[in-house]
């Protein structure tokens, strides 16, 4: 014969456990949330200064093929680099994919960026198209592509100066 326990075995959480448990729930998630917006900035700005150290070693790589090829004045396309087809100025610094060695324009600023960082690079468009899927627009100002990134709406910018090669970085 069996016998019966007269004690019930317990079936589910009480209410007090449940409110304590949403409660230290909601306590870590008043720490955790601006936490996790703070590291979504932060991925934004490594995305612009890892952009950045790219098209610098693009620019860089384009000068080296272009003095290793022994040319000292523009050529429409730097053999030896990428697709043999980044057109340098008279100072070996790239200014289209086009052939084009003059000063840049935007279109212009848009080849410079597709030449040097090639596959996987963050998309582009005209500031004057502007995309809105693009990663970048890019505009000019004299020599100088500004490549304003567009994902955060906070106005960084990366900037090519084709008279001189260098790279300029503004996070805001």
């Amino acid at each position: 014969m069996r016998q019966y326990n007269r004690e019930q075995k317990q079936q589910g959480f009480t209410l007090i456990e449940l409110v304590v448990v949403i409660a230290i729930l909601g306590i870590l998630a008043a720490f955790a949330l601006p936490r996790f917006a703070q590291l979504s900035e932060q991925a934004h700005q490594s995305s612009i200064r890892a952009t950045a150290g790219a098209l610098s070693a693009g620019v860089a790589l384009v000068k080296a093929q272009w003095v290793t090829n022994g040319i000292t004045g523009a050529v429409p396309a730097v053999q030896g680099f990428g697709n043999d087809d980044v057109a340098v100025n008279a100072e070996g610094w790239a200014t289209s994919t086009n052939g084009n060695t003059g000063s840049p324009n935007e279109n212009r600023c848009v080849q410079v960026w597709r030449g040097l960082l090639q596959s996987n690079a963050p998309t582009i468009s005209t500031a004057t198209a502007a995309d809105a899927n693009a990663d970048y627009w890019a505009s000019v100002t004299g020599d100088v592509c500004e490549y304003q990134y567009q994902l955060d709406g906070q106005g960084s910018t990366i900037e090519y100066d084709t008279s001189d090669g260098a790279i300029v970085t503004t996070i805001n």
